[in-house]
Order: structure tokens, then C-alpha cells, then sequence
């Protein structure tokens, strides 16, 4: 599998840019300076995400055909959905382990009050003049080494005629591996010893539910939308009559309190996500994460992004969750990380029972390599499950069992900002005069596309404009589409490419002769004769390639 570094904060600032003049994403409360860590999508992105969302809805639940055995399948299933809420009782989060476990390990700076999460802070050790100091870079830095060379000739007082006297020690490597701070320059910071000790900082907003505003009141807005799916298992089985093995869908918002958010809306604390949780028989699930690990990551290439850039990573042991026998992680080369680094588009996860058994008997850890009810000093459990059954009885083979599960998570967000970074390009193209000019065009799968055509009048004049306002009402039926009119044809077209628009419609003085409109393609730039009434079929039928 080829894995091309996709490396160009150039990119990544023209289409930060871009998002912003567009109307594709604003940071949330700009007029007031800003929330770091939250995003509002504008008239364009909101368009661009819901057909993602809609597309994953649509391949993984809606279309989804029983009745057929699909490739690398172990056998048929059922697919469902649920809509649960933001807000659960707080006992979910103590018997699935976040109350606890969901935090991460976070340093201070005493000079700067700048706060930053322990496993992201990079450096390299440097000396001059018989000093030496581990400088650190920003995690929000672009450049984590060319920010580090800026810092030490700045902490050691060299111009650049001295850059000589200045020797790096050691490769790029993690705070995490050092075991004194005294030396550690930390971000932003004059003087070297200001970083603390690291602490846990747990992850979830906390949030008091009624009037009455107490500590006993106090909730949490969830941290991912799995719980939901988990704690309503029976109630799906019994309403539906669905049949192990099946899946539950859902999409939803969820909310982490990240130390340092950053990259865009790669790491943000307001997030949505696109998650299924598949039950299966225990002797078919090690197939079950086969199939939905090979199938998940075969839906991005389908939707446009490059294999060259994409990878599939198993996890190794190490990195594994306690009660998971098999993790991977579907990531994509974000132009924003460094050559050879891959962030995280979604991960597919073998969760065996171990959720349905900890909101049915309570917190379970792992001990001896069994998963065991944690107890607290009294011998009790330290925080009790439901009490439900949440077992499944399977009146084919008259067994009972607690299902195992699959888990494919994946983040909206993420994969609508990996989506926009592999279609932005700049290119060439020839304008209205046949000259080669520069373009900047977003190549989005015809699905993702925010408008799927554009209809133009030639001139405003002649009675093209009321022949493109009709023709645009008649596409408005199928799909969205939109309508312009205004500066030269040429202009036009630049203007829908750096949006997605697919296909251009030019009502020329041709269609006041035989009916036929031209109908550009975006990428090919080919364009085509096609009778009026036929467009939107025509249109139809290149979406669904």
C-alpha cells in the first residue's frame, strides 16, 4: 500500500483561505475573537458535510439490502439506526470506563500560563557556548523543527553569522521522554524549568441538569456517541425484531475538552460523529472486523480520496484498549503533518462484549487477562451496572449469548476536511479567450459537491436569462443547484470550480435555435451538446458514477 506524504502548508493556508471567502467554515464566535476549538460551517460547508454524512448514511444503513450476501460478508445482516441524546445519566459514563479513564495527561507553563498535552510536545536538545537546553516547539507549529531552530538562536542570542556555534544533540524527540524539566524550554518561554509536573485533565464537559443546580445534578455532555447505541441494545432488539448479526447507525455530536485543539477542524471540542455498532455472534466477529475494517476503508476510495494518501493501520498490541482483540486505524496524509505522519480518519475497533457486559454487571477491568468486575475497598462493585439482561437469544440455534462488537467510528469533521484537502488544486485552464489561466477548483466527488450544476445565460440578453431561470427551477426538483448571471462566462466558471460545482449549464444563443444547452464538466473540462429537457438525467446519471 502506498503512503505519499501529502506535506504543503502552502495548501493548507490557500485552502484555510478559501474556506473562509467561500463560505465553507468560519471559526464559531469570530466577531468577538474567536472560541478556539469550535467551528461554524458556513451556506457551503454545511452542504458539503451533510452530503457526507448523507453518503456514509445512505451506503452503510439506508441502502443496505438484507436479503443479500455482500463480499467478505460472514452471512447476512439487518441495519438500523438511532438518534440518542447528548445528555445520558451520569452512571453511563462511570460503567463505560470514561469517568475514570478519559482524560489526558496535560504540563503548564508558570512564565507563559500556556497549557499544553504532555504527548504532543516535541523538541530536540541543542547547546551553545557550554548551555545546554531541550527546546520545544508549539504544537500548533506548522514547522516543529524549523520552530525550534527560530527558538534556540533566539534563547542562545545568536545572529545568524553565528549559527555555526549552535549544534543540535538530538534528533526530534517527545517531552515524554524526558524525566527532569529543568532544562526544558517550554512554548513562548524566556527562561528554561517553568514546565510542571504532568497531570490528568479529564476530557468531558461537565454540565448540571435542573433547577436546582448542585453537584448531585451534575451530568456530562458525552464524549462519543457509542454509549447511546450500547445502553439501548435491548430496546432495539425488542422493537425491532431484528436479528443478531445487525448494526445501529448513528451520527451525531459529541464534545471532548481537548487541551490543545488545533490543525483546522482535525482536533476541535465540539465534533460529529458517524459511528456503527454491529452486533455479531462471539465465533464470527474476529470476520465480522475483517469485513467492516476492509469495508470501510474501501468507501473512501470510492468518495474520492487517494490511495497514495491513504492507509490502513493495524494496531499493535500495545496501543490496544483493554478489552479489544484487534484495532485499526483508516488515516489520511493531512497536508498540514509532517512527511511521513498520518492522522486519523477513523478507527475500527473489536470491542468483544465488553460494553454490553459493563452496563449490565458495571465496570469491568482487565485482570490476569480476563475482564473482571472492578471493586472498590469494601469489596463492592465501584460503580454498578443496569442490572438488565443484556444478553441475545437466538431462537435458530437456541443459544444465549452476550453479542460481541464492531465498532467502525468515524469523525464528520475529519472526514469532510480530508475530502476538501485532496480536491483542492491549482491548476490551468483556458478562459473564455482560449488562454491558459490559473485556476483554483475543489475535484469533490459529484456526491459531496455542495451545488451539482450551475446554470449561466451566455449574455443577459436575448431571452437567455428566462430561459436559464426556467431550466434552473426544473433542476432545483433533483438536486441543488444554483444560478448566476453576472460578469463574463469565464469568471463564471472560475468562480464554480473553487466551489465543486461538477458541471457548468450554458444557455447559448444555439439553445434559442435547437433547445440544446452546454454542459461543461469541472475536471475534464469537456463540454457537451445535450437537449434541454434532458439535462437533469444527463446530470443524474455522471453524480452516480
Amino acid at each position: 500500500m502506498s503512503t505519499e506524504s501529502n506535506f504543503n502548508p502552502d495548501k493548507m493556508k490557500n485552502l484555510v483561505t478559501l474556506c473562509k471567502r467561500r463560505g465553507i467554515l468560519f471559526q464559531s464566535s469570530e466577531i468577538y475573537g474567536g472560541l478556539n476549538g469550535f467551528w461554524d460551517y458556513g451556506p457551503l460547508g454545511v452542504e458539503i458535510k451533510r452530503n457526507v454524512k448523507e453518503a456514509w448514511w445512505h451506503d452503510m444503513v439506508q441502502s443496505h439490502n438484507e436479503m443479500v450476501l455482500m463480499p467478505g460478508a460472514p452471512s447476512k445482516f439487518e441495519m438500523v439506526g438511532l438518534d440518542c441524546s447528548i445528555i445520558m445519566h451520569p452512571q453511563v459514563w462511570k460503567c463505560s470506563g470514561h469517568y475514570d479513564l478519559f482524560h489526558d495527561e496535560m504540563v503548564d507553563c508558570t512564565e507563559t500560563k500556556g497549557r499544553y498535552r504532555y504527548d504532543q510536545m516535541l523538541g530536540r536538545w541543542a547547546e551553545c557556548k557550554g548551555q545546554k537546553a531541550f527546546i520545544t516547539a508549539d504544537p500548533k507549529a506548522e514547522d516543529a523543527e524549523q520552530e525550534i531552530h527560530r527558538r534556540a538562536m533566539k534563547f542562545f542570542n545568536l545572529r545568524a553569522k553565528d549559527e555555526g556555534e549552535l549544534k543540535f544533540t538530538s534528533d526530534l524527540t517527545s517531552l515524554t521522554t524526558l524525566d527532569d524539566f529543568s532544562q526544558v524550554l517550554a512554548p513562548e518561554a524566556k527562561h528554561v524549568g517553568t514546565l510542571t509536573e504532568p497531570r490528568e485533565f479529564n476530557l468531558m464537559f461537565k454540565t448540571i441538569v435542573g433547577a436546582l443546580g448542585t453537584e448531585e445534578n451534575a451530568a456530562f455532555l458525552r464524549p462519543e456517541t457509542a454509549q447511546g447505541i450500547f445502553v439501548n441494545f435491548r430496546n432495539v432488539v425488542d422493537s425491532t425484531r431484528v436479528r443478531v448479526p445487525f448494526g445501529v447507525g448513528q451520527i451525531g455530536k459529541s464534545f471532548r475538552n481537548e487541551i490543545t485543539p488545533r490543525n483546522f477542524t482535525f482536533r476541535s471540542r465540539e465534533f460529529e460523529q458517524m459511528e456503527i455498532e454491529f452486533f455479531c455472534p462471539p465465533e464470527e466477529s474476529r470476520q465480522w472486523y475483517e469485513f467492516w475494517r476492509n469495508r470501510r476503508y474501501e468507501w473512501y476510495l470510492k468518495m474520492g480520496l487517494s490511495g497514495d494518501r491513504l492507509r490502513l493501520r493495524d494496531h499493535e498490541q500495545a496501543e490496544l484498549a483493554h478489552y479489544s482483540t484487534g484495532t485499526a486505524d483508516i488515516e489520511y496524509s493531512y497536508p498540514f503533518l509532517q512527511p511521513g505522519e498520518f492522522g486519523e480518519l477513523e478507527g475500527i475497533a473489536h470491542r468483544g462484549d465488553f460494553d454490553l457486559r459493563s452496563h449490565m454487571e458495571g465496570k469491568l477491568v482487565a485482570k490476569d487477562g480476563q475482564l473482571t468486575l472492578e471493586l472498590d475497598e469494601n469489596g463492592k462493585p465501584k460503580h454498578r451496572g443496569s442490572g438488565k439482561d443484556m444478553s441475545y437469544f437466538d431462537d435458530l440455534t437456541k443459544k444465549r449469548f452476550i453479542p460481541h462488537v464492531i465498532e467502525p467510528s468515524a469523525g464528520a469533521d475529519r472526514a469532510t476536511l480530508a475530502f476538501l484537502c485532496e480536491a483542492f488544486q491549482e491548476d490551468q485552464a483556458p478562459d473564455e479567450n482560449g488562454n491558459m489561466t490559473s485556476r483554483t477548483v475543489l475535484r469533490l466527488h459529484p456526491r459531496l459537491a455542495p451545488y451539482k450544476a450551475a446554470v449561466l445565460p451566455l449574455v443577459r440578453k436575448d431571452g437567455m436569462p428566462e430561459l436559464g431561470a426556467e431550466l434552473y427551477g426544473e433542476l432545483k426538483e433533483h438536486f441543488p443547484c444554483f444560478y448566476d448571471e453576472k460578469a463574463a462566462i469565464g469568471r463564471r466558471y472560475r468562480r464554480q470550480d473553487e466551489i465543486g460545482t461538477p458541471f457548468c449549464v450554458t444557455i447559448d444563443s444555439q439553445t434559442l435555435v435547437d433547445g440544446t444547452v452546454t454542459v461543461r464538466d469541472r475536471d475534464t473540462l469537456e463540454q457537451s451538446r445535450v437537449k434541454k429537457d434532458e439535462v437533469a438525467a444527463f446530470i443524474e446519471e455522471k453524480i452516480k458514477k
